[in-house]
């Protein structure tokens, strides 16, 4: 799934990795810099550069804390967030096909492990 969904990253012109930020910026709003870094495991130097490009791109703005200037919040846009719908959806249908061979008790069960080994979290089982 990892695979896949970096394949379908990139043939709507994102890495992986951009996905990924979007998905966590989708997912929490309201984080600034250094809590998304944190909660993405990157260090500061690469996830400004990931921001930098998404930025660069229209994808995210980045606003001044409203109780700290030096604390930046990223925000993803609308371009950013239909570009991170339609790689959500792509990689969801792929998702599916792969488990379409599994009973909703196995799939159930997989994902029970899954947030087992990584944790439990809002997102539904995927592999991000």
């Amino acid at each position: 799934m990892h695979n896949v969904t970096g394949e379908q990253a990139e043939k709507h012109g994102l890495t992986l990795r951009e996905y990924i930020v979007l998905s966590a910026l989708d997912k929490t709003p309201g984080l600034t810099q250094g809590e998304l870094g944190k909660s993405l495991s990157l260090d500061k130097s690469t996830l400004m550069s990931q921001l930098d490009r998404l930025e660069h791109r229209g994808l995210v703005v980045r606003h001044n804390a409203p109780h700290d200037r030096r604390i930046r919040i990223p925000v993803i846009t609308e371009s950013g967030e239909a570009v991170r719908a339609k790689v959500a959806e792509t990689s969801a249908a792929a998702e599916a096909s792969v488990l379409d061979g599994f009973s909703q008790d196995h799939i159930a069960s997989l994902r029970h492990m899954l947030f087992a080994i990584i944790g439990d979290s809002e997102d539904r089982g995927s592999c991000l």
